[in-house]
């Protein structure tokens, strides 16, 4: 049976792109798949033991609190960045000068490398007097007696990294508000206005609502970027103290590649990939419904 001509130019044309798909993301999958089915350590053939690994780690301790660390900073960053996100664009959505300034001055945390972010806020929360800038700050204020270990701590160290995956990020979220701010029709807050409402209330019942769309994508697309972050917290505390800020991200690495168990690191990334699908498809649902 020969394919219609316009079908056959479309699967040439198509072709390159289902290679790269097939290569890129297709085999990569189906081989980590695989690897978690196995207890390969480098340097050793691969050897099949099922769910083995999946079982493992159900019944590890380390992962149990590996999974709350997650949820914890991924949670803690996004309320951060939506508070701070709509806090930035209601500045910016006004009429006063200097405002394209800020507009740019705002965007350097989210075009600056991660890495550089994270050294930085790793060395401003140093507990070294003259080289943490916290701590230096409040020694010279006389505020403290003595330095603080921020990131000595589990509560210390897990709000560092929260607060510089945050300041990374923020910027994004403060320009997609803004540009949804001022896609909202200005006769929606005139006739607000007339009907005697206040600024909290247009806020509440024309920004927001306004603003909906925007909201939903942003929180979607930042839990998948913050819930796969490795450079923020590998190079700030590379986990610790203990395991007290070890990620997802950050534990796949270890295991695989310090303790050389391929198998089990592979498997601790495949437990995100279910989290991943969902958060995906409720992306893609919602905008294919909007379209409609």
């Amino acid at each position: 049976m020969r394919l219609p001509r316009d079908t056959g130019a479309a699967v040439v044309f198509l072709s390159p792109l289902l290679i790269l798909v097939v290569g890129l993301i297709a085999y990569p999958f189906t081989r980590a798949i695989w690897l978690s089915l196995t207890d390969k350590l480098v340097g050793y053939p691969e050897r099949f033991v099922g769910l083995r690994n999946y079982a493992y780690l159900l019944d590890d301790d380390t992962f149990h609190e590996v999974v709350k660390n997650t949820l914890v900073f991924t949670a803690g960053s996004l309320v951060l960045k939506v508070l701070t996100g709509l806090a930035m664009a209601l500045v910016l959505n006004g009429v006063w000068r200097w405002r394209n300034f800020f507009r740019g001055l705002f965007l350097l945390p989210w075009i600056t490398s991660t890495v550089i972010i994270a050294l930085t806020w790793r060395w401003m929360f140093d507990a070294f007097p003259g080289r943490g800038f916290f701590n230096s700050v409040l020694l010279d204020a006389g505020l403290l007696r003595r330095p603080i270990a921020f990131m000595a701590t589990p509560a210390g160290a897990m709000a560092a990294v929260i607060v510089a995956n945050w300041w990374r990020a923020f910027p994004f979220f403060g320009v997609s508000y803004l540009a949804g701010m001022q896609a909202i029709p200005r006769e929606l807050y005139d006739a607000a206005s007339v009907d005697g409402a206040g600024t909290w209330q247009r806020f509440r019942h024309v920004t927001l609502p306004g603003l909906k769309h925007v909201l939903i994508v942003t929180i979607v697309l930042s839990f998948i970027l913050t819930i796969n972050d490795f450079n923020i917290v590998y190079v700030m505390t590379r986990g610790g103290p203990g395991t007290a800020t070890q990620v997802f991200a950050t534990y796949s690495y270890e295991v695989a590649f310090n303790q050389l168990r391929w198998g089990r690191g592979v498997t601790i990334s495949i437990f995100l990939v279910p989290v991943m699908v969902v958060a995906i498809a409720l992306v893609s649902r919602y905008l294919l419904r909007e379209r409609e």
